[in-house]
């Protein structure tokens, strides 16, 4: 139980997490805008705007080099992992979500008269726009800053 303590004694995951939650709560705002209505669901779902991942990890890598430097290995580690999220949830998570749409669209087509397929449908939203990495990754950056300048790590 003492190592939990010492857990949340860690600024930097503490202020990674915030990053994360704030994204989590805005994605409900751009829902109520865009859609006009709430939907809790975008709580737990992957995609939307901003990017919760960005967010998380640009945090983390931001509080790691206020912490230990700038130039430090870890402050590399930590960038090198955030730019491998950030291409992952733009690229590669976003082109299977345009798979997983177009597979959809070809099962709804080939079974529409013939209901004998009874798979779950693919998810769809998957990955990011990069505008809304971009967005994340400012998000990130900016709690971040704001806690450097609010308290020591």
């Amino acid at each position: 139980m003492h190592d939990i303590g010492e857990i949340l004694q860690n600024r930097v995951l503490i202020v990674a997490l915030i990053a994360c939650l704030i994204a989590q709560l805005l994605k409900l705002v751009f829902e109520l805008i865009v859609h006009r209505k709430i939907n809790v669901r975008v709580l737990v779902e992957t995609g939307g705007m901003p990017s919760s991942h960005s967010a998380l990890v640009t945090a983390l890598a931001c509080g790691i080099g206020e912490t230990m430097g700038w130039a430090s290995p870890a402050f590399a580690v930590t960038t090198v992992f955030a730019v491998i999220v950030m291409y992952d949830a733009a690229g590669v998570r976003q082109a299977a979500g345009k798979q997983a749409r177009i597979l959809n669209q070809i099962i709804d087509e080939l079974f529409q008269e013939t209901p004998e397929f009874h798979e779950e449908r693919l998810k769809e939203l998957l990955g990011h726009t990069p505008v809304q990495v971009i967005v994340g990754s400012m998000l990130g950056f900016v709690v971040s800053l704001v806690a450097a300048s609010s308290f020591q790590y």
